[in-house]
């Protein structure tokens, strides 16, 4: 049938129809840069990876733009509170969130553009609505009109009479509506700005993505996503100033993850419960958080727990041993991997980049090799292997070969007990000494105390290989 992806515009699944042949436009919100990334950005830029990943292994060329939001209120608070300018701010988080993108193995965008680079982009657009009556100035700020836009709420499926100015809506006595929102902001004293026909000013925060999706990607384009909480109004006021400018939809398909919360409560400073990707990351490997993430589906809410994270972990070192068993069997480099199982795993993802099914697939299929390597039936096993390798890399899960992935978890643990390799080592070859002169007893109680430190013991023909948990 083909990929089918589940539209928030319309509330359903769709066939996903490009609107050039072959080719797939894709812009997704990116984070605005006043602090460190945390584990709610990671399962969003985790999800549109797989989605890139995933098209591109449909064969489509995927322009894939995510941008950054490098001035803002919170980045200009965050610079008063440390004595420094907003410059510096976003200039010290990019490079921050892109260490993090490394260490998550993420694919780079094809453009990550930044919304100070754009501000000629953005009054050019602003002044576009100016010109058909979808902008009025109000000393030197300029908003959006939401009542004139007869299409407001068609993405969240608000109505206008039932919206009341809160807590993600700016409250101005001088707009015109509670509900009308800012393209572009008067600058205070003391704050960065950039001078403007309405005078000296910086850009709103919704207008930023308008103007940087339309230059890229032009209007429309095929697919819009980011995370669930930015529906509204975010995304919709995207809609609402985009579409007024170009009398032409923004957007073909919006894509959303859900929401995530941590052991059961909602992520918040003020219960102390943000983690940062950089704090997992030091206790983790990035492809047990990976299939963490990928065990349930992008758009299902999700509880993050350490339990959970340390089955997912498990899942991870399954599949890198299993790989690691039957890279040992010659010739199996050079396998091409068996269509059947290929074919098996696209009609799980083409269902809505259903990960959860593929990993379900994937991990089947890891038990069933695993038992004809236990019985020595290499027959068939290496097209298996082939096809296990191109699942896992198609969703990025794995970003080592087995040995090194398996030596760098090793060098981690290590760092954080306070152990040396040496001493391990050391261990290791004193009872392989002992049960050599078969002093048993003495070499069990070597494994005993390995094992207390967290290292299991592995003999095989070629010596013994010690691992940590």
């Amino acid at each position: 049938m083909g990929l089918r992806i589940y539209n928030t515009l319309s509330g359903r699944k769709e066939e996903f129809v490009p609107l050039r042949e072959g080719e797939v436009r894709l812009y997704v919100c990116g984070v605005t840069v006043y602090n460190a990334s945390h584990v709610g950005h990671a399962r969003a830029l985790l999800t549109f990876d797989v989605i890139y990943r995933y098209l591109k292994f449909l064969g489509f060329r995927v322009t894939f733009v995510r941008n950054f939001t490098d001035v803002d209120d919170k980045i200009i608070q965050r610079a008063n509170q440390e004595g420094s300018t907003a410059e510096a701010i976003a200039k010290r988080y990019i490079a921050e969130f892109r260490r993090d993108s490394d260490a998550l193995g993420l694919l780079s965008p094809t453009q990550e553009p930044k919304a100070t680079e754009h501000i000629a982009e953005i009054i050019s657009l602003i002044r576009r609505l100016e010109e058909k009556g979808m902008a009025y100035r109000v000393d030197g700020d300029v908003y959006f009109p939401v009542q004139a836009f007869p299409g407001y709420g068609k993405l969240s499926r608000k109505r206008l009479k039932e919206l009341e100015a809160g807590a993600r809506v700016e409250v101005d006595a001088r707009k015109r509506d509670p509900m009308d929102f800012a393209l572009w902001k008067e600058s205070k004293e003391g704050e960065p700005y950039w001078e403007s026909p309405w005078g000296r000013g910086r850009p709103g925060w919704h207008i930023e993505c308008s103007a940087m999706s339309t230059k890229y990607l032009g209007q429309p384009f095929d697919i819009h996503g980011g995370g669930m909480d930015l529906i509204f109004p975010h995304h919709e006021n995207e809609i609402a100033q985009s579409e007024a400018a170009f009398d032409v939809p923004l957007a073909r398909y919006w894509i959303h993850n859900g929401f995530l919360n941590i052991n059961q409560e909602k992520m918040s400073k003020s219960l102390g419960n943000v983690l940062g990707i950089q704090e997992i990351l030091e206790h983790r490997e990035a492809e047990a958080l990976r299939h963490y993430f990928l065990s349930s589906h992008y758009r299902s809410p999700m509880d993050f727990s350490e339990e959970g994270l340390e089955e997912a972990a498990t899942g991870v070192e399954r599949i890198y041993e299993t790989l690691e068993r039957g890279d040992s069997l010659t010739g199996l480099a050079a396998a091409s991997p068996e269509r059947a199982l290929i074919e098996m795993f696209r009609e799980e993802m083409d269902d809505d980049f259903n990960t959860p099914r593929a990993m379900a697939l994937i991990f089947d299929k890891v038990r069933s090799l695993n038992r004809l390597l236990d019985e020595g039936k290499s027959d068939g096993a290496s097209s298996r292997v082939a096809a296990l390798k191109r699942m896992v890399e198609i969703l990025g899960l794995l970003q080592d070969e087995p040995q090194a992935f398996f030596e760098r978890k090793k060098r981690r643990w290590l760092r954080l007990q306070g152990l040396s390799p040496e001493v391990i080592e050391g261990l290791v070859q004193k009872r392989d000494q002992a049960r050599r002169e078969k002093r048993w007893q003495e070499a069990d109680k070597i494994r005993v105390q390995l094992q207390e430190k967290g290292i299991t013991l592995e003999d095989t023909a070629g010596g013994t290989v010690w691992r940590v948990r």
